[in-house]
């Protein structure tokens, strides 16, 4: 486990990986020459120091001052955040302003905000993945006429991916899901196949999960007896844990528990018991069973609650198929988006050629484009000014610039805004504060083959004891000139999840415990990440050959500070919080406000539906 891929250079926050057979020197070349292709580049990827290292400074206090500088440009819209909602904002607000100018700033060294696109190159084979937001979520239920009638002005068709999603390629070859159980949790390393639960925003058709019945897989766990049978009867009997209470009393119950202690109370499961569910709520929530409200639990398919006799209300999350997913996740809208604001910047016009198109990154701010996409560009200050104009002030190579547009939308982090926006009020102040994200890591893991999965019977693992809480082989989606991988023998990526958690003391909150997991996440360096991801995979997989000396050959860590936007805890925030987010997203005189923070939504739709209603709050306005 000593082994490394090379021995790294941390250079402005790059770790530096052997990928493929290629050089450090190559790669130092592609991480500091002139045209990085920023989709390929490996190591920290994500908020890296760079991205919001300025960002930090004003948190902490910094000021930067506008006041005799002059107006380098001006636009008729600048937007800051170049994530899916702030592109989208730029979409909706030319097809109110025609030939309007429009500026998009963005802290990071790539666009699309978390919808970020990671590429491969294995024996000069091309391989995709995503780093963050994955997959357009129950289309057909979830998504409004608007954000439809973006995907159709992109000439994305939904129902293209039941195709060029591959549901069977897993089931076809026995595989099934598995739990791992670590030794530092209980007390032996075990990797159990055969999970039939339901995950989540599922891909797996129902009757091809290759689950077995839940009394054999249960069997298989490293628990005393007792403890086996308790969790036979918490997925399998259907008794009133709740008697002589009405449906609406017992709803109240459930939303004023954690999902842990409804479990340990109702069904007498032990710690040990317990610690078998703690991390499966990770990938989804970004928290443990001990923060999630038991209602939750319900509503997301947890066991437990078939006996209340309580109807579980429609949920597209859980119900629908997980399939619309481009093989970059929802990169490809993003790339979509500029493809289209920016004429000229990648070729083709289609969903299946945006794959595998190229960008040239050199085009995305020139000074002849209708809207220019200017990158690692933090904006520290953003004001209502005379005349009817807004002065945004933005850091760019440690330079402070100045521009000016009669409208902004702000589409980034909603918590910033007041740090850099001194317009805001006390009330919305307080109210963006409450925007607090969810730390959160995806892994990318590249290896030169997948036969240690189907050795072990396996296509994904749950580790809900573990480092990473969930890993996986990526979907299989074929799009375009496109073809993800299909055979073992093939070169795949790996996909591992890793929500970094805090202990829920007493005291604490969802928010509050963000907080905390999030500076005990800019504490861990890459080496961290690589030694986990090594560690793990070679316990799960080390029985069907998986050897890490010789079958990685790239790690991409994509980490994200501020992940998933907050929404509503029950077991923690009080009613009127859904008023608080109403109040967060009002305009600012000439600030309109975007961004999944308005939404309190984490989906890529949520995103596209404020841009829409934040660009109709901005031109409706026309004095």
């Amino acid at each position: 486990m000593t082994h490394r891929i090379t021995r790294r250079d941390f250079l402005d926050g790059v770790a530096l990986a052997v990928v493929a057979g290629t050089t450090p020197a190559t790669l130092l070349a592609q991480s500091k020459g002139s045209s990085p292709y920023p989709p390929a580049l490996t190591g920290w990827r994500g908020s890296t120091p760079e991205s919001y290292a300025v960002a930090h400074a004003v948190r902490d206090g910094r000021r930067y001052s506008m006041r005799r500088m002059p107006v380098e440009e001006r636009y008729d819209l600048i937007i800051i955040g170049a994530g899916i909602g702030g592109l989208a904002a730029a979409h909706f607000y030319l097809k109110e302003e025609p030939g309007a100018r429009v500026l998009l700033l963005d802290n990071h060294d790539d666009f699309g905000g978390h919808a970020r696109r990671n590429e491969f190159t294995a024996n000069g084979r091309l391989l995709l993945s995503y780093g963050g937001s994955e997959s357009i979520q129950s289309p057909k239920s979830e998504w409004s006429r608007e954000a439809l009638g973006l995907l159709s002005a992109l000439n994305v068709d939904v129902d293209r991916f039941a195709q060029a999603f591959d549901r069977t390629l897993y089931p076809g070859l026995g595989l099934s899901r598995g739990v791992f159980f670590t030794r530092e949790a209980f007390g032996v390393d075990r990797l159990v196949p055969g999970d039939p639960m339901r995950m989540v925003a599922d891909d797996i058709p129902p009757d091809r999960m290759n689950a077995r019945p839940i009394h054999e897989f249960i069997a298989g766990f490293p628990l005393a007896d007792e403890q086996k049978k308790r969790l036979v009867s918490l997925f399998a009997e259907s008794r009133d844990v709740l008697p002589g209470r009405s449906a609406q009393q017992k709803e109240a119950a459930l939303a004023s528990i954690s999902y842990r202690d409804f479990i340990k109370r109702y069904w007498q499961l032990d710690d040990d018991a317990a610690n078998t569910f703690q991390g499966r709520s990770h990938d989804f929530f970004a928290i443990g069973i001990d923060a999630l409200p038991a209602y939750d639990a319900m509503q997301a398919g947890y066991p437990g609650f078939q006996g209340l006799g309580l109807r579980r209300g429609s949920n597209p999350e859980l119900d629908d198929p997980y399939i619309y997913h481009f093989p970059d996740g929802n990169a490809s809208i993003a790339r979509l988006l500029v493809r289209r604001l920016i004429p000229g910047v990648a070729p083709g016009t289609s969903m299946d050629d945006i794959v595998t198109a190229r960008f040239d990154y050199a085009r995305l701010d020139r000074p002849d484009n209708a809207v220019r996409l200017r990158l690692e560009s933090t904006v520290v200050s953003v004001t209502n000014g005379n005349g009817g104009k807004v002065d945004v002030g933005y850091v760019r190579d440690g330079t402070l610039h100045r521009v000016q547009a009669p409208r902004v939308i702000y589409a980034g982090y909603g918590a910033m805004l007041p740090y850099i926006c001194p317009d805001v009020g006390r009330a919305q102040r307080e109210a963006l504060a409450g925007a607090v994200r969810a730390p959160f890591v995806y892994v990318k893991v590249l290896v030169r083959h997948w036969q240690p999965w189907v050795n072990q019977g396996v296509h994904e693992i749950t580790n809900p004891m573990g480092f990473f809480s969930r890993l996986k082989l990526d979907y299989p989606v074929s799009l375009g000139d496109y073809r993800s991988p299909s055979r073992p023998d093939e070169p795949m990526v790996l996909h591992l999840v890793h929500v970094p958690t805090v202990p829920m003391t007493a005291g604490r909150d969802q928010r509050s415990a963000w907080k905390a997991a999030r500076a005990q996440l800019y504490t861990r360096s890459f080496a961290y990440f690589e030694h986990h991801a090594r560690d793990e995979l070679t316990r799960m997989l080390g029985a069907g050959g998986f050897d890490a000396a010789k079958d990685i050959l790239a790690i991409t860590v994509n980490r994200w500070g501020h992940a998933y936007a907050y929404g509503f805890n029950s077991l923690h925030d009080p009613e009127h919080e859904f008023g608080n987010q109403l109040i967060a997203r009002q305009p600012v005189g000439r600030i309109a406000i975007a961004g999944t923070d308005a939404a309190r939504s984490a989906y890529a739709h949520a995103a596209i539906d404020h841009a829409y209603r934040a660009v109709s709050e901005s031109v409706s306005r026309r004095e």
